[in-house]
């Protein structure tokens, strides 16, 4: 098609961001009902044993109170009591809330209170009574280590003599990291407004990353059919990985729904955002062996996570030390340690957010023992091939990474002297990292629909977290049916609209975005055909020929506008759903991933060991780039994030009470404006027709790896301290 007005590539607006400055947006708990009921958690205070008894005798004899439900009294549901999986599962059996008497873990949910108000139902969730048979508990991964298991994910099998050549290596390193448990946190709480149907149907407003995901689910735990279910969450106030899985105020809401036959909501306080999936504390040991020349010989990673008692959770830690550089030489392995906690859950970049970090950590410690640059020692060993796979990259503009980041930065003049470089009494660092994350596409539909008055309409059941989504979308839908922006219109966060894949992963624009794309070109083509009913001229016309743009199909001297040609159609509308599939053979000899390269500078006080990012520069090859101003907003997000996980971001637990201590976002502390400096973000040039049609990779989850090795790697260059257990507070550096 030749189209002479693209808007692929443009930084436009978001086409949804009027109605969130203006408050028209609604989030799942903001939905009005007559008639509403509230439902308050009540969470256990132990980390393990047996609930003897539970008193709600008091909370329902307080007036507006309809119901407590709890274990003894829940219904007996369809699969409840039996092994079920959602899309996002876990290895193991998922966690059931009021499924018997074991508390599993501390804040586990045991009660729901329901009441005609909020406050009611808190108020009376706080007169519950619920006796305990205490158990001994475990949620200190260090105590578990060594008992820790093999993980069930697949880990890249060993490859050549590692033991052997980092015996023999010129020089080597061997170091250990410590990562902490994260929380989530995003600004909107997790939600459910059940609205009761009179017909016993059920429609739900959600905080999900998936919404056919959830109709799954409640479908199967409840007993329900397809169409009894419809989730909705046409708006998301953040979720970074946490809406991937239904959190367990989905299925309360949904049974206090059914079994009063009333419409209810429950909504999560701060604290019980702390009670369900999290970035698991990491254990790690990193063995570099190296040549004189900085090259490497034998790369080792190993890593214990901590994951429940009744789920193994898994994610890619130690596998990006097996691709982002050339070693023929590799040895990885991950265990897991099951403790008295809830399983973790996938967060922004995960595993490759970890495993990355300590990498770049050790090869920075691999360049200062050497004497070598680190940029040098990445050159180096760059890597044409993804070794765990022995395939070429579909595309890899790493080198190009490295060289525009290092000039943007001013590297070249950097002194390699820790502590060298001070303003005053604040001591100077820059550090620097590599970043890698995968690439890939699944399966998505997409419908695609014109009318009369040309206006374009089109849908899939994907949901925007705050991505962009709708504004991407609308996008490619314009460019590749050659409609104008402002009359094309894209819908999502619907089960009942074409299937999507779970919003994550950084696949989203890959997938979907490609079912938009085959979708309107489908419509090009009915356009097409019913335009040869109407003028001989375009005939002879292919797809190829026309020119499709501004709401015009041209061919040659001929133009009809595209509301005229729907407008001869009977019904006066077009319409077509197309499923789109990754191109497997053609993907099949290639690996396919995301690189970056950042650089950060860091002033340290000498006196209070007071840390300060002043700069970022960070540098990211990700294909191409549908919006650069929607994508740049996903990177400053992750490099803001991966400042917290280097220098803030700590769930701390008290392990004798086995509970979250800093449960609020007073005392859990991430980034604030005084403590982000300026961030320049580079889209390298990078064309890939292999990873999908699109050509373009995502940028959701890239833009945090490397950023906490950067941050610390430049915390060692001003202050000559090599701090290893994340996150790098003051009390570590003075």
């Amino acid at each position: 098609m030749n189209t002479t007005i693209n808007p692929m590539g443009q930084s436009l607006d978001r086409v949804d961001g009027l109605l969130k400055v203006t408050g028209q947006a609604r989030y799942a708990g903001e939905f009005p009902e007559a008639g509403l009921l509230h439902g308050s958690v009540v969470s256990s205070t132990i980390a393990k044993g047996r609930v003897m008894s539970i008193d709600a005798s008091a909370a329902l004899k307080v007036p507006g109170v309809l119901m407590v439900l709890d274990h003894t009294n829940r219904p007996r549901l369809a699969s409840y009591d039996e092994d079920y999986d959602d899309a996002d599962s876990a290895e193991g059996s998922p966690f059931r809330p009021l499924y018997n008497d074991r508390v599993l873990y501390s804040g586990q949910p045991l009660a729901l209170v329901v009441a005609d108000t909020l406050e009611l139902a808190r108020y009376a969730g706080s007169l519950v009574r619920i006796e305990y048979a205490c158990e001994p508990h475990e949620t200190d991964l260090l105590a578990e280590q060594d008992a820790a298991h093999t993980a069930p994910a697949e880990t890249p099998k060993p490859r050549g003599h590692f033991q052997t050549e980092l015996a023999g290596a010129a020089l080597s390193v061997d170091v250990r990291y410590s990562t902490p448990n994260e929380h989530h946190n995003p600004m909107e709480p997790h939600a459910s407004t059940v609205l009761y149907q009179a017909n016993g149907s059920l429609q739900i407003h959600d905080k999900t990353q998936g919404t056919q995901n959830c109709q799954s689910y409640i479908q199967k735990v409840f007993g329900l059919e397809k169409d009894q279910v419809r989730i909705l969450a046409a708006f998301v106030g953040g979720a970074f990985g946490s809406g991937l899985r239904p959190q367990y105020q989905l299925p309360l809401a949904v049974m206090a729904a059914l079994e009063l036959r009333r419409s209810v909501r429950v909504t999560l306080t701060r604290q019980q955002m702390f009670t369900f999936g999290y970035r698991p504390r990491t254990l790690q040991r990193l063995r570099l062996g190296a040549a004189a020349n900085g090259r490497l010989v034998a790369v080792g990673h190993d890593a214990v996570g901590q994951t429940s008692r009744f789920e193994d959770f898994t994610e890619h830690v130690v596998e990006w030390s097996g691709m982002l550089y050339k070693c023929d030489n590799v040895e990885l392995t991950y265990k897991l340690a099951s403790l008295d906690v809830y399983t973790p859950l996938d967060m922004r970049a995960p595993g490759a957010a970890l495993g990355v970090n300590g990498l770049e950590c050790a090869m920075d410690e691999l360049a200062c023992a050497l004497a070598i640059d680190p940029v040098q020692l990445r050159l180096v060993n760059f890597a044409e091939r993804n070794g765990n796979e022995d395939k070429p990259y579909s595309s890899k503009e790493l080198r190009a990474c490295y060289a525009q980041g290092a000039e943007r930065f001013g590297w070249g003049q950097r002194n390699p002297e820790p502590r060298s470089m001070r303003k005053g009494r604040q001591l100077i660092g820059w550090g620097m990292a590599g970043g890698v994350w995968e690439s890939m596409q699944m399966k998505a539909s997409a419908k695609a629909k014109i009318d009369a008055e040309g206006k374009l309409t089109v849908s899939s059941a994907t949901t925007d977290i705050g991505t962009g989504t709708y504004t991407v979308m609308t996008q490619i839908a314009a460019a590749s049916a050659g409609v104008a922006l402002e009359n094309v219109t894209f819908v999502l966060g619907d089960s009942s609209l074409p299937t999507a894949p779970l919003q994550g992963g950084s696949f989203t624009v890959s997938s979907v975005g490609t079912a938009v794309q085959q979708a309107c070109e489908a419509l090009r083509g009915k356009l097409l055909n019913a335009a040869r009913e109407i003028n001989p001229g375009f005939a002879s016309a292919t797809v190829e020929q026309l020119t499709v743009d501004g709401g015009y199909m041209r061919f040659g001297e001929q133009q009809l506008a595209l509301a005229d040609i729907v407008r001869a159609v009977p019904g006066q509308q077009l319409e077509v759903q197309v499923d789109a599939e990754p191109d497997e053979e053609k993907r099949k000899p290639y690996a396919t991933a995301t690189h970056s390269a950042v650089f950060v500078e860091v002033q340290v006080d000498e006196d209070l060991g007071s840390v300060r990012v002043t700069r970022v520069v960070s540098a990211v090859a990700a294909g191409r780039v549908v919006n650069p101003k929607l994508a740049r907003s996903q990177i400053l997000g992750g490099v803001v994030w991966g400042v917290g996980m280097a220098l803030h971001e700590e769930a701390q637990t008290d392990h004798n009470l086995g509970r979250t201590m800093n449960h609020s976002l007073a005392e859990y502390h991430i980034p604030v404006n005084a403590d982000v400096g300026s961030i320049d973000v580079i889209f390298v040039e990078e064309k890939d027709d292999i990873v999908n049609a699109l050509g373009s990779k995502g940028v959701g989850e890239i833009g945090i790896c490397g950023v906490a090795a950067a941050v610390a790697n430049a915390v060692y260059h001003a202050t000559g301290k090599r701090i290893r257990d994340f996150p790098i507070t003051l009390d570590k550096l003075i």
